[in-house]
This record gives structure tokens, sequence and C-alpha cells, in this order.
């Protein structure tokens, strides 16, 4: 009996443990999606919703009827590496009227439990004509109709919309195509996790542009932690926070548990150098290393302890949101290739540097990247490139220039070649890190080594 008892533990803790890292890639987690995973979480939901709340203080909601987990993540250091993406040209990232729409939109849509795409185009063309700081919604226009159609087709992903008649696409070609929707608004209500609602931080829009670090901040803030800190500011992921003032002993301690473990478990690489003194004495005291590692074991990752910081391992890669390397894009093999030349360079490399590699990219490879094969496509390719390194935390931006992260030393390009896919395929090497399994395999192609974090300490870069 004891034994049947003890492989009945084992399954729940590993599917415990699997439903954590399967949130964490995919906080909307829908039936329609992932039916095996959708069933593990609400089996295991009780499990779940404590692990989340108590490692970092994030909510999770489960509606077993409807067909959907939602799990609420919650981040101070606000950043834009992890945008909302097109369904079509290549997942590029929304832009700012993309995300205009989005809002206007999701808005529209919660009094509309059935509609078509002509009535809500009518809706968020009166909603944007009547407020004078958003710029007026014109489908006659078809740039307008295709950034309407992206903003349709992310809330179809998300489940919010479901098509069932016609096809979104169609709206691009024409103003007058016919597509009927259902709407889920629960769902749609569930989409913000923010724990301050806009509409509480309204301002004048002329002051928008000047107090919009603050607004961000008023959005994230969390009242279980005491009084509000003191505005952050800094550079590109790279923010200074403080604890909240007035906080009781309890309060401290809890925001120093889920300010650095929401961290860990949701970025590529946590640095000891970003984190604040506070956090960093937590991190390295006797009690915050027992519950780092506990948490880390109970969800089944494998913890990369280095001097220079921390580091999650999937090995099965359920947690990953954006593989690097990777050869899903452009920029992402450039951002491999040009790993060599910013690693070689201990005091960083400067933009005009760095052109001139994303020029000589270019060349040795003629047929290859063909948007970037243009009078600018050198600065153009290498800004995409860096952007990609920025967000898997493999380089900074400091002073004008850009240097490497020590994260960044566990790469070695082996080489590059122009070969056929089917040779490309065969010298492919998966990595099975949590944000950056696999090699850019796209031409040229590239196969790397992935040494553990063995690049010199933060201290000795700048």
């Amino acid at each position: 009996m004891s034994t049947l008892a003890n492989q009945l533990a084992a399954a729940e803790r590993e599917e415990v443990a699997r439903g954590i890292r399967l949130l964490l890639g995919r906080p909307l987690l829908t039936e329609a999606a992932d039916p095996p995973g959708f069933d593990l979480v609400r089996r295991r939901r009780e499990p779940l919703a404590k692990w989340f709340d108590y490692t970092c203080g994030w909510s999770l909601v489960v509606e077993p009827r409807r067909g959907y987990a939602r799990l609420a993540k919650v981040r101070a250091d606000v950043d834009a590496s992890r945008p909302a993406r097109r369904a079509r040209s290549g997942r590029a990232p929304f832009d700012r009227r993309r995300y205009v729409l989005l809002c206007v939109t999701a808005a529209e849509l919660l009094s509309m439990p059935m509609t078509t795409i002509g009535l809500l185009a009518d809706r968020v063309v009166q909603a944007t004509a009547s407020d004078q700081a958003l710029p007026a919604f014109d489908p006659v226009h078809r740039p307008e109709r295709m950034a309407f159609v992206d903003v349709l087709k992310l809330l179809e992903a998300y489940g919010v919309l479901r098509a069932v008649d016609g096809a979104t696409e169609a709206y691009v070609a024409s103003a007058e195509a016919k597509v009927l929707y259902r709407v889920d608004t629960t769902l749609l209500m569930r989409l913000p996790t923010a724990p301050v609602g806009a509409s509480r931080l309204a301002v004048p829009p002329d002051e928008v542009p000047l107090r919009f670090a603050e607004l961000l901040a008023g959005l994230v803030r969390e009242r279980r932690y005491g009084a509000a800190p003191e505005a952050a500011g800094g550079g590109e992921r790279e923010e200074v926070r403080s604890e909240p003032a007035a906080a009781s002993d309890t309060q401290r301690n809890l925001w120093l548990r889920h300010s650095v473990l929401r961290r860990l478990f949701d970025d590529p690489v946590l640095y000891r150098a970003d984190l604040t003194e506070e956090e960093l004495a937590y991190v390295t005291s006797l009690t915050g290393r027992q519950i780092l590692r506990r948490s880390v074991e109970q969800a089944g990752f494998v913890l990369e302890e280095r001097a220079e910081g921390f580091l999650l391992v999937d090995p099965d890669a359920l947690a990953t949101d954006h593989r690097f390397p990777d050869d899903a894009s452009t920029a992402r093999v450039a951002a491999l290739l040009l790993l060599e030349p910013v690693c070689s360079s201990p005091g960083g490399m400067l933009p005009e540097q760095f052109a001139e590699a994303g020029a000589d990219l270019l060349r040795r490879f003629p047929r290859w990247a063909k948007a970037y094969q243009s009078a600018d496509g050198a600065v153009r390719l290498v800004e995409d490139a860096v952007r990609v390194l920025c967000d898997v935390g493999l380089v900074r931006r400091a002073g004008g220039r850009v240097v490497a992260r020590p994260a960044a030393y566990r790469y070695r390009l082996a080489g590059t070649t122009s070969t056929e896919a089917d040779d490309r395929q065969s010298r492919r090497h998966r990595n099975r890190h949590r944000n950056s399994p696999g090699t850019g395999t796209n031409p040229p192609a590239t196969t790397s080594t992935t040494p553990a974090f063995d690049g010199p300490d933060e201290g000795d870069q700048q």
C-alpha cells in the first residue's frame, strides 16, 4: 500500500512540475490549443495555484467548462521583450497603431457576444472618431484593414474570438467581407493582468508622454507589499528597483521572494549584477537559497548557479517561449553569427563596428536575408539582431556600445555553410536550454556548441 502511495505521490509531483512549466511558457492555456496540457492543469489546478501564489505571487484561474487556464504574470520591471506579434508578416511585433486598435477593439467586444467583422469595424470607427487622443480608424485604406486583421487574428489565437462563418483574412482584400464571430467576453476580461486598472490612472492626454513611466509603474503596483516604491529609471532591461517603503518585515520578505523568483522563472538568465542589494542578500541567505532551490526542483528545472548568476534548464523545453539559437527568422540567425565578434571584444562594439559586421554577413551570403539587401540593410539587420540578443540576456547596451554578458559565452560558432537544406539538417545540434534550445540553420546554416557560463565576470567587461 505504501508503494502505491509513493507511486501516486511521485506521479503527482511530476504532473505538477509539468503543469508549472506549461503555464510559464503559455500563461493563457486553452483546451482547444492543447487538450492534454489543459487536462493536466485542470486536474492539478489546486497545487499549481498554491505553487504560483507562494513562489511568484501570481494568481492562476482555471475555468474547466470554458476551457482555459489563465496565469496572471505581474512584473515590476516592465520591458518590451515579449510584444504581441502578428500572425502574418513573419510574426512581426505589433506597432503602436495595432496596440491602439487592440485596446479599442477589446473594449467594443465586451458588450458583443456575437458580431460580424463589418459591425465591429463600424464600432471601432465610431470609438476612435469620438476620442481626440486617438487617430481615426479608416477601413477604406488597405493598411488600416491589415492592422485590424492582425488584431482580430491575435484575439482568435487567444480564443476570445471564434469565426463561425467566413475567414478573417478576407477583410484585407475587401471591407465588404462577411465574417461572423462568437465572442468569449469572460476570457476577454481575463486577458489584462495588471493589478491596477488603467482607468484608475487616467491623466490628461497631453500629460501621458511626460508621465508614461509613472503610469506603467502604477499599473503593476501591488498593495500587498506595502507603500509604493519610488519611481525607477534606467536603460533597456537595466531597471533600478527598490523595495516598497514602510513595509513590515513580513511584507518585505514576501516582496524579496517574489521579485527574485519572478525574474528567475520568467527570464532566460538572472544575473547577480542586476539584483538590488536587498535582493542579492536574500538570494544568498540560507532561507533564500533553500526556497529558490526547492522551487526550482518542484518545477522540474535544472538549476545552473554560477558566480555571475542563475540559469534554469528545462529538459523538455516546455517553458520555452522563444528559442535561441533558432532559424525562425533572419534576425535570430544573424544574432548567433554576431555573437562571435561581440564576445571577442571585451570592451564591447560600437554601432559602426556592428554595421560593418552586418555588411560583411550580407556580402558573404548574397542570397540570404533578402529583406535586408538594401542601402540601409546592414544597419537594420544588426539592430534586429542586437534586439534579439538583448531580449535573451546575452548582451547589454552600455555607453553607446554593445557588450557581451556572461551567458553569451555559452555559445561557440563551429562554422557556417550555404549547403542544401538536407545537409543543414544533418549538422543541426540542439541545446536543451529553457529559453534557448536549437541552433540557427537558416541560410547561412550555423552549428554551435554551448559551454556553460564560462565567460568573464560582469566586472571584467566594463
